[in-house]
């Protein structure tokens, strides 16, 4: 009942439609018993009195009651399909600004294909529950009491008498609805691992084909997809068993009820047009009570649904505001780290950053460096709250992160991955994703400025050209630049640099460059640097551990020190001689580019939900 409740939450804005649908349904309910009841009167008409002016004026009565019932069908059946695909559709944009709001920690636990299945597949199928399952159950509950009241008025013992089956039949709908839950629910969470893997598969397709493992994925999806079936058979099995099992007993019902009513007209306790107005609604209560069935089945899926669905929408965000949080004003940079140790909630034991102090001055250019799973990423995805640190704290200006409104914080931060992504559309909506409402020039002058203005006006329409999916039509340094540009129209006040040129080549990393020291220009700025030339444009260089903060100092004092520096740096440089060109202080693989044929996103729809 509680998962009905807040089901029927999302129907509420719609109730005036509901309620019109609600008087259509029982207007046209009321007709449908109408029809049998006056049908008595049309036999009785011919059998008995042999009046053709009744029977004429009985069979217009009849056919007006029809015709009129058909309106009242058709405006339940519009009614009720806006409502369920509203519904349906506030659903899914409930889910989706849900899930915009939960932590990273909620995604890094949860695959991608999962959540895809839950906002199309699941949403999906309570849509039946709002719609037509609610449309045929009042009308059938209705046609049920209904029939029940005309027969017991016609005659209570042949009722008695119908009624002697309806314990068993409802006894075997509990009983299997029970099992019918569960198999869905199976079915829909073994349905979700499918959806997983075609996104897996399709999203790293250039992978799967540089290692040839197409029949591998291929290989992966089948076995996903057959047990998928063999789950839903099962169901088939059981629903299609049960269908036939209540209709069984629904037609021996009337089979009886006619033996015993042929009695009753023989003893004068019936007219031949009541006994088929019995007969009639008797076969009406049978079809009642086999749609129930089948609507126990809807329920059971539907509930099933519902349950993971509001599992997503009762999870509540790592990241949480305080009540007093205040907004972030505009700020000047100031950087200070104390004491801070964090650890991912699902491994609180694994300690990934211990003890970091360190104070980044305005405008200042701090570089981190240090082997790999030191916890460099980490502490930068720190600074916009991605995460919360477990104990110390991180303040910006003198305002603790914890009492700030997250997006006060965010908006002052600008962030540039290694790996850009880039959405599908046009290059222009890309830039403009930094700065929605900014003018045309300064795209522009955003795009000169992070030096990929000559490339896009050299491409086939364009800002106007499509990037395809993850900008895959552009090359790496083509895409930086990109992501360069959308985050100078956003104009932060502090800059994250993650590995931003690490997997370019020399031509387009000192383009990239070029364009990340405009970036730079009068920002604080924290880069996770493994360049040399990266290095030595910082200001200071903090040197990570295993978790811990090492060294600090700039590039000549960290070498003078003889410490973790020196030794990378030495990795980096044969000092007896000259240089080598710059190479990565640690190795990094790079996931390559993926250039999907059609957008996933579609495929997902054709695979899943339709």
């Amino acid at each position: 009942m509680e998962q009905f409740r807040r089901l029927f939450a999302f129907v509420r804005p719609h109730r005036f439609r509901l309620y019109l649908a609600f008087v259509a349904i029982i207007v046209g309910s009321l007709l449908g018993l109408a029809g049998p009841y006056t049908l008595q009167f049309l036999i009785d008409a011919v059998f008995q009195q042999n009046n053709a002016a009744l029977l004429n004026r009985i069979t217009l009565i009849l056919v007006a009651i029809f015709a009129l019932q058909s309106v009242f069908y058709f405006i339940r059946a519009y009614l009720l399909t806006y409502v369920g695909e509203r519904v349906m559709a506030d659903l899914r944009i409930r889910l989706f600004n849900h899930l915009q709001g939960l932590s990273l920690s909620f995604f890094n636990e949860r695959r991608t294909g999962e959540l895809v299945s839950r906002v199309t597949n699941d949403v999906s199928t309570v849509r039946a529950l709002v719609t037509s399952d609610i449309s045929t159950a009042i009308s059938q509950a209705l046609t049920f009491i209904g029939a029940l009241v005309l027969i017991v008025i016609t005659n209570w013992r042949l009722t008695l008498f119908m009624f002697l089956l309806i314990p068993a039949v409802m006894a075997i709908a509990l009983l299997v609805g029970r099992r019918l839950r569960q198999l869905s629910s199976r079915v829909q969470d073994q349905l979700a691992s499918a959806t997983t893997v075609l996104e897996e598969s399709l999203s790293g397709i250039r992978v799967v084909q540089s290692f040839t493992r197409e029949d591998y994925e291929r290989s992966r999806f089948r076995d996903s997809i057959e047990k998928t079936f063999t789950l839903a058979m099962q169901r088939l099995r059981l629903s299609a068993t049960f269908g036939p099992t209540v209709s069984f007993l629904g037609f021996a019902a009337v089979v009886g009820v006619f033996w015993f009513g042929g009695r009753e007209v023989l003893s004068g306790n019936l007219t031949a047009g009541q006994l088929f107005m019995f007969l009639v609604l008797t076969l009406t209560i049978a079809g009642s009570i086999g749609q129930f069935s089948g609507l126990w089945t809807g329920l059971q899926e539907a509930l099933g649904a519902t349950r993971r669905l509001f599992e997503i929408l009762d999870t509540n965000s790592d990241i949480s505001e305080s009540p007093n949080a205040v907004a972030l004003p505009r700020i000047q940079g100031r950087i200070k780290i104390e004491n801070l140790t964090f650890a991912y909630l699902d491994h609180p034991e694994d300690l990934i950053l211990q003890d970091i102090n360190l104070e980044i001055q305005p405008g200042e250019v701090l570089a981190l460096v240090g082997p790999s799973g030191a916890g460099k990423t980490t502490l930068v995805n720190l600074i916009p709250r991605f995460f919360d640190p477990t104990q110390g704290r991180i303040l910006i200006d003198g305002y603790d992160l914890r009492q700030v409104q997250v997006r006060s914080l965010r908006e002052q931060i600008g962030l540039v991955p290694q790996e850009t992504l880039l959405f599908g559309g046009t290059v222009k909506e890309n830039i403009l994703y930094g700065r929605l409402d900014a003018t045309e020039e300064e795209m522009v002058d955003a795009a000169r400025s992070a030096n990929a203005h000559e490339f896009i006006m050299a491409l086939p329409n364009g800002y106007d050209t499509l990037v395809g999916e993850r900008g895959v039509k552009l090359s790496g340094g083509q895409r930086q630049r990109l992501a360069i540009a959308r985050a100078l129209l956003k104009d932060p006040r502090i800059l994250l640099l993650d590995e931003a040129t690490s997997s370019l080549d020399s031509e387009s990393e000192g383009l990239v460059q070029q364009a990340l020291q405009f970036l730079m220009r009068g920002r604080t700025s924290i880069i996770i640097a493994h360049r040399l030339s990266t290095i030595q444009n910082a200001d200071r260089i903090a040197v990570l551990d295993d978790g811990r903060l090492v060294e600090v100092g700039t590039h000549q004092e960290l070498l003078e020190k003889n410490g973790l520096y020196a030794h990378l740096y030495r990795r980096q440089f044969k000092l007896d001689g000259e240089p080598t060109p710059p190479t990565h202080l640690e190795t990094r693989e790079t996931e390559p580019a993926e250039p999907p044929a059609r957008r996933r996103g579609n495929l997902f729809s054709r695979l899943t939900g339709s």
